[in-house]
C-alpha cells in the first residue's frame, strides 16, 4: 500500500485509497491461535528487583493475544477477520468472546470449554511505552478436529500464531491444499514448533528473541535457515530498527516510521494482521511489509493493545506524510 508518495494528485490518492478499502471489504483472513485477557497498569519505571512496591498510573483490562489482537487490527483496517481459537468457560473467556464480536470479528469458532482456564496476561508499561509481560496461557483440549476446515475456501489469506500447534497445522494443511497463503506470527516457542509449522507457511514473521531462540541468533543470517524450510518470504521485525526479510534468496530492509511512542503493547500483532491483510488484498510483499510497519508504527503512538489500533483511512495519510 505504498503506490504513491505525497506529489501525486488528491483526485489519485482518493482513487488509490478508495481502491485498497473496496479490496479490503472483499478480503476475509482467519486468524488462528492465543486470545488473552489483558490486565494493563501504566507504570512510572519497571520493578528493579527483589521485594518491591510500585505505583501505576492507570489501570486496565481488556482483550488481547497475537491472533486475536491481529483480527481486530484486520477488521479495524476494513478487512473481513475470523478468530479461531480456545478459551474457558470462565469470566475471563466470556469477556474475551464479547470484546472480539464487538469489534466485528466472526467468533464462531471461539469455542470457550466449561472445564478448561483462559488465558490471562499482566502488563506493565512504562513511561517510554515499553512493556514487561508475564501471561499464562491457559488450559484447553489440544485437539483441533472441531475445526469447520472447509470454510478456508472461503479466506483470502490466513495466520496463526504458534500457541495451539495442532490449530495451526489443520489451518495450514487446509489453506496449503487451496493455494491460500499461510503467514506465521513466529513469537517465542519451543524450537519443535517451528520445525513442524515452517514447513507448511508462506510467510514467517518472526520476533528478534524467537529467532533467536530457533537458529541460534537473530542476526541477517538466520534469516537464511528459517526460508529452508521452504517459506517464500522469512522476516524477523526489530522494532525501531524495522524489518529485516529474506525472499528468493535476497535479504532486504524495511525501516522502521520514526513515532513519539506512548504504548508497544500489540504492535507485532498489529504488524502481523495487517501484513496479512494486505498479502489477502494481493498487495506485494514490499508493499504489505511497508503497511505493515505504518499500522504498528500508529499503534505505538496511542494507548492500548486494541484501543490503538488504526483504521484504514490512518494508515494510508501516515503514509502519504511520513519520510
Amino acid at each position: 500500500m505504498n503506490r504513491h508518495d505525497t506529489s501525486d494528485p488528491p483526485a489519485e490518492i482518493a482513487a488509490i485509497a478508495a481502491d485498497l478499502a473496496s479490496r479490503a471489504a472483499r478480503t476475509r483472513v482467519i486468524c488462528l491461535g492465543l486470545s488473552a485477557l489483558d490486565l494493563t497498569w501504566n507504570v512510572d519505571t519497571f520493578f528493579s528487583g527483589g521485594s518491591q512496591k510500585i505505583r501505576s498510573r492507570d489501570y486496565v483490562s481488556a482483550g488481547g493475544g497475537m491472533a486475536a489482537n491481529a483480527a481486530v487490527a484486520i477488521a479495524r483496517l476494513g478487512g473481513s477477520a475470523a478468530f479461531w481459537g480456545r478459551g474457558g468457560g470462565d469470566a475471563a473467556g466470556h469477556e474475551m468472546h464479547a470484546a472480539l464480536s464487538e469489534q466485528g470479528v466472526d467468533i464462531a469458532q471461539f469455542r470457550l470449554f466449561l472445564e478448561g482456564r483462559s488465558s490471562v496476561s499482566g502488563i506493565l508499561v512504562d513511561a517510554s511505552g515499553e512493556r514487561q509481560i508475564v501471561n499464562f496461557r491457559g488450559r484447553f483440549p489440544e485437539q483441533a478436529d472441531w475445526l469447520p476446515l472447509d470454510q478456508v475456501a472461503g479466506a483470502s489469506a490466513v495466520l496463526a500464531d504458534p500457541r495451539w500447534l495442532s490449530g495451526a497445522v489443520a489451518l495450514f494443511t487446509a489453506a496449503r491444499a487451496r493455494a491460500i497463503a499461510t503467514v506465521l506470527d513466529a513469537d517465542v516457542a519451543d524450537p519443535d514448533v517451528f520445525r513442524t509449522l515452517l514447513p507448511l507457511t508462506d510467510h514467517a514473521i518472526f520476533s528478534e528473541p524467537a529467532l533467536a531462540g530457533f537458529a541460534g541468533s537473530a542476526d541477517d543470517g538466520s534469516l537464511a535457515k528459517v526460508a529452508a524450510f521452504g517459506c517464500s518470504v522469512a522476516a524477523v521485525t526489530r522494532g525501531r530498527e524495522g524489518v529485516t526479510l529474506r525472499q528468493s534468496g535476497v535479504t532486504q530492509s524495511q525501516p522502521a516510521y520514526g513515532v513519539d511512542a506512548v504504548d508497544t503493547t500489540g504492535a507485532g500483532d498489529v504488524f502481523h494482521g495487517a501484513y496479512a491483510l494486505a498479502i489477502g488484498c494481493g498487495l506485494t510483499v514490499s508493499e504489505s511489509m511497508a503497511f505493515a510497519a505504518a499500522a504498528a508504527a500508529l499503534k505505538c503512538t496511542r494507548p492500548g493493545a486494541r484501543a490503538g489500533i488504526p483504521t484504514l483511512e490512518d494508515c494510508l495519510a501516515f503514509q502519504r506524510t511520513s519520510r
